[in-house]
């Protein structure tokens, strides 16, 4: 039963991913010459970076409360976790791509989303292979707020994750 229902939430899981995936690449950019359109978008980007932080947080708290990840709610939660991390993941890609596609000098070598979601995983993972990087001062900003959300937010709930998925004990083990 537990199986089945983990089984399930993977699935929702999957499908939310997909989703978000959807979304990350349909939202329309066009470049707005007044900056009103830049400037809700980054308002927008700021709440959603909001939100996927106090769900994140929410979850990180959770899983901290638990010594050792026995039942389907833990199992849930680290699914949620992982969803909600791939969410502030895209939700910068989106932001970058914005900025780039808003203003062409912000950004140099990001042109296109898949440039946008490969700086914002490079930057996340700290990797920074220096080919797409900020030369304006709106780009830096941006990725001041990421580096600092990727610190603080997605690296704590990545290292619960996995810390919670290399504990789990394996069938046979004790």
């Amino acid at each position: 039963m537990a199986s089945e229902s983990f089984r399930r939430e993977r699935r929702r899981a999957a499908v939310a991913v997909a989703l978000l995936l959807v979304a990350y690449f349909a939202v329309p950019v066009a470049p707005d010459p007044n900056g009103l359109r830049l400037a809700l978008r980054s308002a927008g980007t700021l709440l959603v970076v909001i939100v996927v932080a106090f769900l994140v947080t929410g979850q990180v708290r959770r899983q901290l409360a638990v010594e050792q990840p026995t039942g389907a709610a833990e199992n849930r939660a680290l699914v949620r976790l992982a969803v909600a991390l791939i969410a502030g993941l895209l939700v910068f890609a989106l932001a970058d791509y914005v900025v780039a596609n808003s203003r062409p000098d912000e950004f140099a070598g990001l042109e296109t989303r898949i440039d946008a979601l490969y700086f914002a995983l490079a930057t996340l993972t700290t990797v920074g292979y220096g080919d797409v990087h900020a030369q304006g001062q709106i780009a830096r900003v941006v990725l001041c707020a990421q580096m600092v959300f990727s610190i603080g937010v997605v690296a704590t709930g990545a290292s619960i994750v996995v810390k919670q998925m290399t504990q789990r004990p394996r069938a046979g083990r004790r």
